[in-house]
């Protein structure tokens, strides 16, 4: 089977549950670091789908992040060509803003863990259909986005409307960071807290983030884990 790409957009990016989960499921995984220029392109042919990851950055900030121009390029032809595609975070705004969808500020930060509500359609779909109205979720940005013409909007929010949506039959994407565990939480929580008080900036603290995480952090690693075994075994079928 051609491996699954895993897009990096942030230095900090550990991809969570995803290789592990991935590579369980009987697939093998190829990681791009996006943020290096010298990186090789990717070939699409030599991939059986594209999973875009997240990133502290605007997708439309191109000029300080060139390399968000080739990532958005990527997506188009990923979903042209009818690969396989999951976009999470600014991922699933790469996605929306490819197909020409606008990528705004929303109207409140959201950071920690929030309740999801998965829609009518999300019950009969391959990914989304592991999670139950009322799961937790992890959640950190700043950005939303419109839904992409002819998307299917699969979960929403209690805050944030746009949690979930697919395109087509092989492209989904979740504002919701569904790859992230224990691990890489205190990763970026220590990062983020070398520049900004949390609390004052994102309205929750380090300690806020991390008594969520001890309530709902298992739940979230495993339905995480099998969204990606779940793609994995898409990828493969759209491989064979």
């Amino acid at each position: 089977m051609k491996p699954l790409l895993l897009v990096q957009n942030d230095p900090v990016e550990t991809f969570g549950v995803a290789v592990r989960s991935i590579e369980a499921a009987g697939a093998q995984v190829r990681v791009l670091d996006a943020t290096d220029p010298a990186a090789p392109r990717p070939v699409l042919d030599d991939l059986s789908g594209v999973i875009m990851f997240g990133g502290t950055m605007n997708v439309d900030e191109i000029d300080e992040h060139p390399f968000l121009k080739e990532n958005r390029d990527l997506t188009r032809e990923t979903i042209a060509r009818g690969v396989p595609y999951l976009g999470i975070c600014l991922g699933a705004q790469m996605l929306a803003r490819a197909l020409d969808a606008h990528v705004r500020r929303a109207e409140l930060k959201e950071v920690g863990f929030e309740p999801l509500r998965p829609l009518p359609a999300a019950g009969g779909d391959p990914l989304l259909s592991v999670w139950s109205d009322g799961d937790m979720v992890f959640q950190w940005h700043q950005d939303t986005m419109e839904l992409p013409k002819g998307a299917e909007a699969l979960a929403t929010g209690d805050r944030i409307p746009v949690q979930a949506y697919r395109v087509g039959e092989l492209a989904w994407a979740t504002q919701f960071h569904f790859e992230i565990d224990a691990s890489e939480l205190e990763i970026w929580l220590d990062d983020a807290s070398q520049f900004m008080d949390l609390k004052e900036v994102w309205g929750k603290s380090s300690s806020e983030i991390r008594t969520e995480a001890a309530a709902h952090m298992a739940g979230h690693e495993a339905k995480g884990s099998a969204m990606f075994a779940r793609f994995a075994e898409i990828a493969a079928g759209h491989a064979g």
